[in-house]
């Protein structure tokens, strides 16, 4: 397991890359990023919903919580990212899915 420094260093770098991604898209696609205390919020007004992208230090997680649900990524040395153990989606793609689902039309972060 990754000592606090490292997670904190690896959760940053991936949530300051995701916010850039998720900006520019934003822009395009007419929602809302913002970082707040170390927390992710993506936001759409037509229809309405919040995700919320959240580190959690204690058990090393990445948690996405997106149309009712929650997604928990743990750190994959071998990827060198955060993936969802389940499917191996690292963090971009599993937003790119999540943001597809919510505007109706394929997204790429």
């Amino acid at each position: 397991m990754l000592d606090e420094q490292q997670f904190k260093t690896y959760c940053d770098s991936t949530l300051e890359a995701l916010n850039r991604s998720l900006g520019r898209a934003g822009d395009e696609l007419g929602f809302e990023a913002d970082m707040n205390n170390g927390a992710l919020t993506v936001e759409f007004e037509d229809p309405p919903a919040r995700f919320v992208i959240s580190p959690q230090t204690p058990v090393r997680q990445i948690w996405v919580s997106a149309h009712s649900r929650s997604f928990k990524l743990e750190w994959n040395e071998t990827a060198g990212t955060f993936v969802l153990p389940a499917t191996g989606q690292d963090l971009p793609a599993l937003m790119a899915e999540q943001i597809s689902k919510q505007l109706g039309e394929e997204v790429k972060l």
